[in-house]
């Protein structure tokens, strides 16, 4: 089993943690960490794309001239598409990107996101993160005592409102609870710092 450094809150080494080998421990899958990716990314697509076809432009109720007889080609509308301000034939209307993929494959993707903060060395375990009142300085504070400089995704075990407030005007800081854990915000964040007790809800979810 993988084992990793454990840190206090204001970055001072209080040991170690051994994490569990089935869900830190196992070989990156890189193809179904890209398929994971582009799942989560076509579904944050909002799809509102919309084009107005011949019944739904303004005009073109009458057929601008007779059937026969005038040498012209045979029009019914000025809305018809080969028109000037005419319909657009096949263009994008609103619609759903999301899909899903297998459950075994999602797992998979998210235990293959986390393994590879550890084999990169980009996991940083924490006793503990515990805030008494939203405040950015004391968040800039604890990341500096862990040297982080770059994007940085903060698990905790519960939904905490003081982290929450504290980090969300840090650039590039993201805070999500253990249940929010997914692989689009693991692999676009340098850094993965979690709390001993998310480790343990992610294990018993995961394992």
């Amino acid at each position: 089993m993988p084992k990793v450094a454990l840190f206090n809150q204001n970055g001072s080494n209080a040991g170690e943690i051994e994490l569990n080998d089935s869900v830190f421990g196992i070989e990156p899958n890189n193809s179904v960490l890209f398929e994971a990716i582009i799942m989560q990314r076509a579904s944050l697509r909002q799809g509102t794309h919309k084009v107005k076809n011949r019944s739904e432009v303004a005009g073109g109720g009458r057929k601008p001239w007779r059937q026969k007889g005038t040498g012209r080609a045979r029009q019914g509308s000025i809305r018809s598409p080969q028109w000037r301000g005419g319909g657009t034939v096949f263009g994008p209307t609103p619609r759903s990107y999301a899909y899903k993929l297998p459950k075994k494959v999602r797992r998979l993707a998210i235990k293959s996101a986390l393994s590879s903060k550890v084999v990169d060395n980009n996991i940083l375990v924490l006793e503990d993160l515990v805030l008494e009142a939203p405040k950015t300085k004391e968040m800039a504070s604890v990341l500096k005592g862990l040297s982080v400089e770059k994007k940085a995704l903060i698990v905790t075990a519960d939904a905490n409102e003081a982290v929450a407030l504290s980090a969300r005007n840090i650039p590039g800081v993201t805070v999500v609870d253990a249940n929010g854990v997914n692989v689009l915000d693991v692999v676009n964040h340098e850094k993965l710092i979690i709390t001993k007790a998310a480790v343990e809800k992610v294990e018993e979810v995961l394992a």
